[in-house]
């Protein structure tokens, strides 16, 4: 028998259960009928962050960044590239710590771009400072 996996929808943040072995073929929405997979990160705010991060079991990797930060920019495109070569074996997501000072606050982010990586609603781990694609790649599967 094969196990399931709970994903978030990256529109409208729904729940939908998939099973593991067929995880890579992604698949729709059962509420919104979107696409469960974009290969591009997902904005997270207050709510749309428990669903993602705490209630679905897919592992996810957020990146704290915000608007004014130099290195959060120059790594924007790396983390954009990481999305589709990750998916769907995790979600990336980003948090704007400006907007969300709350879940910053909530997780101690000190200095950005911070990223974590979630697994089950429980931090696996944590590296700050900008990356580049290869090894924004490599750290996470070695964390998973």
């Amino acid at each position: 028998m094969s196990s399931s996996i709970l994903v978030a929808c990256p529109h409208c943040h729904g729940l939908n259960r998939l099973p593991e072995s067929r995880l890579a073929e992604g698949g729709n929405c059962g509420r919104c009928k979107k696409p469960l997979f974009a290969a591009h990160p997902v904005e997270l705010g207050q709510a749309s962050f428990a669903a993602h991060v705490e209630r679905a079991t897919l592992p996810v990797l957020v990146d704290f960044w915000a608007p004014w930060c130099g290195p959060c920019r120059t790594m924007a495109p790396a983390f954009e590239a990481a999305a589709a070569r990750l998916e769907p074996q995790v979600r990336l997501a980003k948090v704007d710590t400006e907007a969300e000072q709350a879940l910053a606050a909530r997780f101690a982010i000190r200095s950005i771009p911070t990223l974590i990586l979630f697994r089950d609603g429980r931090e696996l781990a944590r590296h700050s400072g900008a990356i580049n694609t290869a090894a924004l790649i490599d750290w996470t599967r070695s964390k998973l």
